[in-house]
């Protein structure tokens, strides 16, 4: 394979030329000889075949080719900081992945947050961020494949911190046929309507959670789909609170009134599966989602 025949010393003493407007501002601020970089354009023309600047009464500037190359050699310098830069991060032990698992119950706006934070302040990290649901955090923590799992289950083996409670709350839309009864409900009031579920998202040992007693059953994959689905009066579910606010302040889904089991709670737990060789975007992140959850009410 045939390398290049400039250099980016060459390029970078051409954008200094251009920035700073002359041979003698651009050598000072290179620490250069003027001659040196007077020299570099030179070879620069030469080898590219294409002149950059032209003489226009006592100024030089940018030919139509020059003003292309300007474009393109920005873009060359910058990645080649951009190279240099993520190097740096590599020896100082910057993570170039960061794999995080989070049980769908953790709030969206506040996981946003943490990546929005992290993709600042580790700009050449790759982020992987996945969804589950039940067992699909303990999966791939067992499975080795998350950095930081927020997970309802710790496995034998993995100690992990309780991050959150989350409230679930029995709920049907407003004219559904339950809250038409116009008293206290118990279960055997629940059996001839429809439930809706959210599918575990793990493979191995699939589980099931609440009561399942229904006749009829609606199983989705995500929990913002279960919340439409009984907003349009297609069944009852128990919901968590933070996923629904907007749909109960409208309405749009009304608590069901109970004799018990009205609500539940599920816990999260943060898991930092490999916290002795966790590096600094690991350990930052941990960080952020610990800071998120202390402004929550869920």
């Amino acid at each position: 394979m045939r390398g290049p025949r400039t250099s980016l010393d060459q390029w970078h003493c051409f954008l200094a030329v251009v920035d700073e407007g002359s041979y003698a501002r651009a050598a000072e601020t290179l620490h250069k000889s003027q001659s040196a970089v007077t020299y570099a354009i030179q070879k620069l023309e030469e080898q590219l075949g294409v002149p950059v600047f032209e003489i226009r009464g006592r100024k030089a500037e940018l030919t139509e080719s020059g003003q292309m190359l300007y474009r393109r050699g920005r873009a060359l310098i910058d990645e080649a900081l951009r190279l240099e830069g993520a190097a740096h991060s590599v020896s100082a032990g910057v993570e170039p992945q960061l794999r995080i698992v989070s049980d769908t119950l953790f709030p969206k706006p506040a996981m946003l947050d943490c990546l929005t934070d992290l993709a600042e302040h580790f700009p050449d990290t790759r982020i992987e961020c996945l969804e589950t649901v039940l067992s699909g955090a303990e999966e791939a923590l067992l499975e080795r494949r998350c950095d930081i799992a927020l997970t309802g289950i710790v496995p034998p083996g993995f100690l992990g911190d309780h991050l959150l409670r989350v409230r679930f709350v029995a709920v049907a839309a407003a004219n559904h046929p339950l809250h038409q009864l116009g008293r206290e409900l118990d279960y055997r009031d629940l059996r001839p309507y429809r439930q809706l579920v959210v599918r575990d998202s793990g493979m191995r040992r699939q589980r099931d959670s609440g009561w399942l007693d229904a006749a009829q059953r609606l199983t989705v994959s995500r929990i913002d789909m279960s919340v439409s689905a009984v907003a349009r009066g297609i069944g009852f579910a128990w919901l968590p609170e933070v996923a629904m606010r907007d749909e109960l302040a409208r309405g749009d889904v009304v608590p069901l009134p109970m004799v018990e089991g009205g609500e539940r709670f599920a816990d999260l737990f943060l898991v930092v599966p490999e916290r002795d060789n966790a590096g600094p975007a690991t350990r930052h992140c941990e960080a952020l989602l610990r800071n998120a959850v202390a402004n929550l009410e869920c």
